[in-house]
């Protein structure tokens, strides 16, 4: 197995992450709103901030996971890229972290766990990073309310059976889906991913 990968500016290893480098990590970092103050919720090996601080020279993102090793890896990860400076990676639940951030994003990204009725996976900490015990979409949606500016913009990447979940947790929350880009493996094949983008105001 690959212990890593090469971008244009940066080099990710992933050979200690439970979620490896994946076509859903570098859609996400292409597709998601930037901005100058940028949240990723369950960095893994810290390949959406990175994306994102290529993409967006100015920005200034926070990176957080609830797996130890992941931080220790994106850690790793940005020390080694031109984007040290613009990128802190800390070792946290997204509600732990909400409970001591102390301002808004303007750009929140996510891959979020997203299986929630399929078996769990033997391995632990790939499960952690799979299923929705460890971060609900409730939780996902009520915490990123808090974090973002009034303006500001939530992007997710989620497999498509998933949206209708994304979609009763939005409206419970006076949240609101402004935009989806689905994805296709081949032009014939039903989409199995969807990029949605999610903001406070219609």
């Amino acid at each position: 197995m690959s212990q890593g990968f090469q971008f244009q500016q940066f080099y990710v290893r992933h050979d200690r992450c439970a979620m490896k480098v994946g076509t859903d990590g570098v859609l996400l970092g292409a597709l998601a709103t930037g901005g100058k103050k940028v949240l990723d919720i369950g960095t893994g090996t810290g390949l959406c901030a990175l994306m994102l601080a290529q993409r967006c020279t100015d920005a200034i993102i926070t990176a957080i996971d609830i797996d130890k090793d992941a931080c220790l890896q994106a850690a790793e990860n940005v020390s080694e890229s031109p984007f040290d400076g613009r990128i802190e990676v800390i070792h946290a639940s997204l509600e732990d972290f909400s409970k001591t951030a102390d301002s808004q994003y303007d750009a929140i990204i996510s891959n979020p766990p997203y299986f929630e009725e399929e078996l769990a996976c033997p391995d632990n900490q790939r499960d952690k990073a799979r299923h929705t015990t460890s971060l609900p979409f409730s939780s996902l949606i009520e915490y990123s309310k808090s974090l973002l500016t009034d303006d500001g913009t939530l992007t997710l990447m989620l497999p498509t059976n998933a949206l209708a979940r994304i979609e009763e947790e939005c409206a419970y929350a006076s949240m609101f889906i402004v935009r989806k880009i689905y994805i296709r493996t081949t032009e014939k094949k039903v989409p199995k991913r969807v990029v949605i983008y999610i903001r406070k105001q219609d």
